[in-house]
C-alpha cells in the first residue's frame, strides 16, 4: 500500500485554499463581466461558477486538503452545494448593488463581487475542511494495525 502524503494543518490548508480558490475566484471575477456581455449577468455568473467549482474541487482534493488523488462524485456534489450557496451570496450582493446604484462602475461591481465571494469563501473553506474532505485527516478511516505478541512456545513440563 503506497504511503499517502500527510494532510496539511489548518493554516497550510487555508493558505492553499486561498491560493487555489482565491486565484480561480479572481480569474472568475474578470470572466463574469466579459461573459455577461453575451448573456444575462446571473447566467454568466452561474456558468463561470460551475466551471470554476469543478476545477477548484479537483485542486482542493489533490492539493489543498492533501488527499493526493482526484475528487469523487460525492465530493464534487458536496462542493457544488457549497458553491451554489456562494453563487447565491454573490448574486444577492450584486442584486443589492444594482438596487442601490442603477449603473455601478465595473470597479464597484468587482469590489462588491470579490467582497461577497471572500465571505462565501471562508464559509466554503470551513465546510470543505470540516466535512467534505475531512475523511483524509481522520484516524478513524485509516486501517488499524495491531501488533499482536508472538505466540509463546509450549514449555515442556518441568516434572516430566
Amino acid at each position: 500500500m503506497p504511503a499517502t502524503p500527510a494532510a496539511p494543518g489548518p493554516l497550510a490548508s487555508f493558505a492553499r485554499f486561498v491560493l487555489c480558490g482565491g486565484g480561480i475566484g479572481v480569474l472568475s471575477s474578470f470572466a463574469v463581466p466579459l461573459v455577461a456581455g453575451l448573456m444575462p449577468w446571473a447566467v454568466a455568473n452561474a456558468v463561470i461558477t460551475v466551471a470554476s467549482t469543478i476545477l477548484c474541487t479537483e485542486l482542493h482534493a489533490r492539493f489543498t486538503f492533501g488527499s493526493g488523488k482526484h475528487a469523487g462524485w460525492l465530493q464534487h456534489w458536496q462542493s457544488a452545494g457549497s458553491a451554489a450557496a456562494a453563487y447565491a451570496v454573490t448574486s444577492v450582493a450584486i442584486l443589492i448593488l444594482h438596487t442601490l446604484q442603477t449603473s455601478p462602475s465595473m470597479l464597484t461591481e468587482q469590489l462588491v463581487y470579490l467582497s461577497a465571494s471572500g465571505l462565501a469563501g471562508i464559509g466554503r473553506f470551513l465546510l470543505l475542511r470540516l466535512y467534505v474532505f475531512a475523511g483524509g485527516r481522520t484516524r478513524a478511516t485509516e486501517p488499524v494495525r495491531v501488533n499482536s505478541p508472538a505466540p509463546r512456545p509450549h514449555r515442556a513440563l518441568a516434572w516430566a
